[in-house]
């Protein structure tokens, strides 16, 4: 049962940012101090990347755990209330990522995903670190989340266990 009245839930979700959030931002501080110049949200990319680096021929999308219902997430997890509605909108979101993945990719695009879990201030070395390790790889598809982030990236060896890629 949900805790909040319908009013307050509809406040809360309304304030719900789908640009400019504090995770894309983060994340382009990240990149911009590296030296990465971007664009944000181009409209003729399908599912208007958050982050276009024309340069690299690299979308970034940063996604978060819940919406896009990261697997694997602790904060990824079906509210109890109205599961089988939670359950379908979120495997439709992740259906449609997957689907504009590829659709980029196969536009000659690399994808780049950014999971909320891997935007740790205390983390933000090792997060630069392979943004910057993917951008200046071969690899067309990885995805980054809090366990990528979370290990020494200065003890990895190569790009593949630097990155985790699919």
């Amino acid at each position: 049962m949900d805790r909040s009245t319908t009013e307050k839930r509809s406040e809360v979700m309304s304030k719900i940012r789908s640009k400019n959030t504090k995770l894309e931002i983060y994340v382009r501080h990240l990149l911009f101090e590296r030296g990465f110049r971007y664009r944000l949200n181009r409209k003729d990319l399908l599912g208007q990347p958050d982050i276009v680096l024309t340069k690299w021929k690299t979308v970034i999308f940063v996604n978060g755990c819940f919406w896009h219902a990261h697997q694997g997430c602790k904060k990824a997890t079906i509210p109890e209330t109205r599961a089988d509605f939670w359950r379908q909108k979120l495997d439709g979101n992740r259906a449609r990522d997957q689907r504009e993945y590829a659709t980029l990719l196969s536009m000659g695009w690399r994808v780049l995903v950014v999971w909320q879990c891997a935007c740790l201030k205390t983390r933000s070395e090792a997060l630069g670190t392979l943004m910057e390790s993917f951008l200046r790889s071969t690899i067309s598809f990885a995805e980054i989340g809090r366990d990528d982030v979370e290990g020494d990236p200065s003890t990895l060896t190569s790009e593949e266990d630097e990155v985790h890629q699919h």
